[in-house]
């Protein structure tokens, strides 16, 4: 039986590790024919660069002047960073509440926000979009508002779940000691919450960084993300720049893959706590 056991973990370890060079190829291709010039990379896009081929950071510095980088960089940022906040701070506070008062509206409030996870984004973008225009929220802050509705039902269905695991005993204590409902969330119930925090984070971090059609719908190429940016390079009749959209494509995805091996480790303990319990 030991033999057996130790067969299988070596198999299922070996096909793992096949599906983890399978899922790294394409990101070794970008970061490859960001190094080759564009002719290059039509003739020769699985040869690594060699000195015929190789074009430096040209791909690069062509690619930052053609879409204005550091201009979308900050357009995405400052959404992706406001959105996230803005999700961790109403959901978590949402959770708490209809988790704690039991009541009709609670309950179809909850399950509200978790049948929000099933609709489809094509089902309502039109008319979002018709909304959005009405309420002035085509604009960077007013697209905070809307990403914070569309990551509203998984973010709560995992705060809930959290939630339901932490004793009530805890928060009793603290109304006891004089702390009013606010004061007993972001002193007691907040800090408790961080492992679920860091997973809704990261989750919607990447979705909200990498997201081309809501901005898009939204608003549109006035403000324009990365991944809207990076659209342009790809031009008309034949004239796509392969070279600088390699590399600007592999600019994009530093800064979420950095802050995903920053907080990876967070993960799979607040996924595990925020929807197995309760």
């Amino acid at each position: 039986m030991e033999n057996t056991a130790k067969r299988v973990n070596t198999i299922l370890f070996v096909f793992l590790l096949i599906l983890f060079f399978l899922f790294l190829i394409p990101i070794l291709l970008v970061l490859m024919n960001s190094f080759k010039g564009q002719l290059f990379i039509s003739n020769a896009p699985f040869a690594l660069p060699d000195a015929t081929t190789f074009s430096g950071i040209d791909n690069y510095v062509n690619g930052v002047q053609k879409i204005d980088f550091f201009r979308a960089f900050g357009y995405s940022l400052f959404i992706t960073v406001f959105s996230v906040a803005a999700i961790i701070l109403f959901t978590s506070m949402t959770a708490w509440y209809i988790t704690r008062v039991k009541s009709p509206v609670t309950s179809a409030l909850y399950y509200l926000f978790v049948f929000s996870m099933v609709v489809p984004f094509q089902m309502v973008m039109y008319t979002m979009v018709k909304v959005a225009n009405v309420l002035r929220l085509d604009n960077p802050f007013g697209i905070i508002v809307i990403y914070l509705g569309f990551g509203a039902g998984l973010s709560v269905f995992m705060f809930s779940g959290f939630i339901k695991s932490v004793p009530v005993d805890i928060e009793e204590s603290s109304v006891i000691d004089g702390c009013s409902p606010i004061q007993t969330f972001f002193l007691i119930v907040f800090p408790i919450l961080r492992p679920t925090a860091i997973t809704v984070a990261i989750l919607n971090a990447m979705w909200i960084w990498n997201d081309f059609l809501l901005p898009y719908l939204v608003i549109g190429t006035k403000f324009r993300t990365i991944p809207i940016a990076i659209q342009y390079l790809q031009g008309g009749y034949g004239s796509r720049d392969m070279g600088a959209l390699m590399a600007m494509l592999v600019l994009s995805i530093i800064p979420i893959i950095i802050f995903y091996l920053t907080c990876q480790k967070h993960i799979i303990k607040g996924v595990l706590a925020g929807a197995v319990k309760g």
